[in-house]
């Protein structure tokens, strides 16, 4: 049985869960989260705590299990909490800074590279070299940050470019003088 399907989610104060069917809306402080449960799992609600059940052991319930459970708890999680995601920049000349609420990069290109920022999606600047990238969807922070990051990958020679924070850069040699 799943480890990850099992564990009920606690639902915080100050969170809705409302269930229709196969449709699940998550309520908080921050936004509103939706999500379509795959049709063979049913959602209980007892006293705050959220359990997703499976009714056999089909391969394609088992895998989604764990799945569901641990998406409805990025959810409760994001309406109350929020997620952030911390980049970095590293490189002569390597600036951000917010336009409206647009980043505008400077990486070495001859010309500055402009990041619209989704809808749910905020950026905050507190300095010259770090962004942070926050919002409610779990998903949808990671996978901004890391467009973010493909501007300008992080290289192993010298190290310039976006990178996470705590991210760890494998360094090469480069050529060896004879």
């Amino acid at each position: 049985m799943s480890r990850i399907g099992k564990k009920p989610v606690q639902i915080p104060a100050g969170v809705e869960v409302a269930v229709d069917g196969n449709h699940i809306t998550v309520k908080g402080s921050k936004g509103t989260l939706e999500l379509d449960v795959y049709e063979k799992l049913t959602i209980e609600i007892e006293d705050n705590v959220l359990t997703v059940v499976r009714p056999d052991d089909e391969r394609e319930t088992r895998a989604r299990h764990g799945l569901t459970r641990a998406l409805i708890q990025n959810m409760v999680t994001g309406v109350s909490e929020g997620y952030t995601r911390g980049l970095e920049l590293a490189g002569v000349g390597y600036r951000v800074q917010l336009k409206g609420k647009d980043l505008e990069l400077s990486l070495g290109y001859s010309h500055p590279v402009v990041y619209n920022a989704p809808e749910g999606i905020t950026f905050e600047v507190p300095d010259n070299t770090h962004i942070n990238v926050k919002g409610i969807d779990k998903q949808q922070v990671g996978q901004v940050a890391a467009e973010i990051r493909g501007k300008r990958p992080p290289e192993p020679y010298k190290g310039k470019g976006i990178h996470y924070v705590g991210e760890h850069i494998r360094r090469k040699l480069g050529k060896a003088a004879k």
